[in-house]
């Protein structure tokens, strides 16, 4: 169903809250990766171009006790995004009370206002009580009384249930105020939405990473719908393991084999597993490795998938029309064992015919590496959040957002 989006509202001299996801890494007060802020730009912008005050909140990192605090200030965001938007970002250090008040009432519009991180409400007077992530209804109700319209564009927690998504939207549609969908929200419903439920033929999803109990609902729910599933990472030994092929030491979760015994007895040719796997003496960029073809020799563990599988994950992916890749082909950290994930990626880049989405860390940051991000459809921003709505499963920060 269609959800309401930020364009379907007037903003004019309204004052907007909205739900952004500035969960960045920062060191020593600095930024080290600012993609996430860039990506809230477009909603933001919007809003001030249609002369809405905007008010934006945002959690960062985990508050457990007091002195988590010192370091997880958005201060440094506030800064960012001022320079971002060239125009000054009203930055207030709390995260409810007179001063955010007094400070949103002084708003002209077309202006914005970042508070403090939202997470802070997690320890109140040095106990950890969890308002924010617990879902605290009288938080979501108090941040709802800030502002006239609420706009969720923050995908990355949209799989949790926390007073700054889902209790806000609570207490706006008890107050009968809108709650909608930002552009970047409205982008991830769009692509991975289509992509699991109406997708075009051939649908391929590439699924990496180390272990299958991360990937099993998604596998689950993918091996209804897709064309394909490849198997890369080291979940792939896991797999080997069911099928007999020798896997030395490489990674495996025993209690797994037989539920990947079963995902191959239900997949059949549907799952697309590497054939050569580059192995090495020991988990260490620096270690001897080779590539080998079918069983690996204790003593070695597999750490990347080889040249061939490469080769021939290609040849399933060059007629898709639509791809899902979460998830690494080898250990991506280290060099010699990063060309299956890059390769991967590389050919990605080269399906102009295809809708391409990319979702997980260290997919994500081998396209970009590459320089092939402007040529895929689709870069997804929440990790967790992607997984789950791979899994077919009901993220609740989206089915909090008004439908049309």
């Amino acid at each position: 169903m269609a959800k309401l989006t930020v364009s379907d509202l007037d903003l004019e001299r309204k004052k907007v809250l909205m739900r952004v996801d500035f969960n960045v890494p920062i060191k020593d007060g600095v930024i080290g990766d600012d993609n996430r802020i860039q990506a809230a730009l477009p909603t933001i912008k919007y809003v001030l171009d249609h002369k809405g005050k905007a008010i934006l909140c945002s959690h960062l990192g985990r508050v457990k006790k007091e002195d988590d605090k010192k370091g997880l200030s958005l201060r440094p965001v506030a800064e960012r995004l001022s320079n971002l938007l060239n125009k000054p970002v009203i930055f207030v250090p709390v995260t409810e009370g007179q001063q955010l008040e007094d400070a949103i009432a002084k708003m002209d519009d077309g202006s914005v206002l970042l508070f403090e991180n939202t997470r802070y409400e997690d320890v109140v007077n040095g106990e950890y009580v969890k308002r924010e992530s617990g879902n605290d209804p009288k938080l979501g109700e108090y941040w709802a009384s800030l502002a006239d319209e609420f706009i969720n564009d923050a995908f990355g927690t949209a799989h949790r249930s926390h007073a700054s998504n889902v209790g806000i939207a609570e207490a706006m549609h008890q107050a009968g105020k809108p709650v909608a969908a930002g552009f970047l929200m409205e982008k991830e419903i769009q692509f991975l939405g289509e992509a699991v439920n109406n997708p075009k033929r051939p649908f391929v999803a590439i699924l990496g990473g180390a272990k299958v109990s991360d990937k099993i609902g998604v596998i689950d729910n993918l091996l209804e719908k897709a064309d394909k599933i490849i198997i890369g990472g080291g979940m792939t030994y896991t797999f080997y393991a069911a099928k007999g092929i020798k896997i030395g030491d490489s990674l495996v979760e025993k209690d797994k084999v037989d539920v990947a015994k079963s995902i191959l007895e239900k997949g059949g040719d549907k799952i697309v597993l590497p054939s050569d796997n580059i192995v090495a003496k020991s988990y260490s960029n620096d270690a001897e490795h080779k590539v080998v073809e079918g069983d690996i020799d204790d003593g070695w563990m597999a750490l990347d998938i080889g040249p061939k599988s490469v080769q021939e994950f290609e040849d399933v992916l060059k007629d898709a029309k639509t791809v899902v890749w979460n998830g690494p082909m080898g250990v991506f950290e280290m060099p010699n064992y990063a060309q299956g994930t890059l390769n991967v990626g590389k050919f990605l880049g080269t399906l102009s015919d295809a809708t391409t989405i990319v979702g997980g860390g260290d997919s994500t940051a081998a396209v970009k590496q590459l320089g092939v991000s402007e040529k895929l459809t689709h870069i997804s921003t929440g990790g967790g959040a992607s997984l789950q709505y791979l899994e077919g499963k009901t993220l609740p920060g989206i089915a909090a957002i008004d439908n049309k």
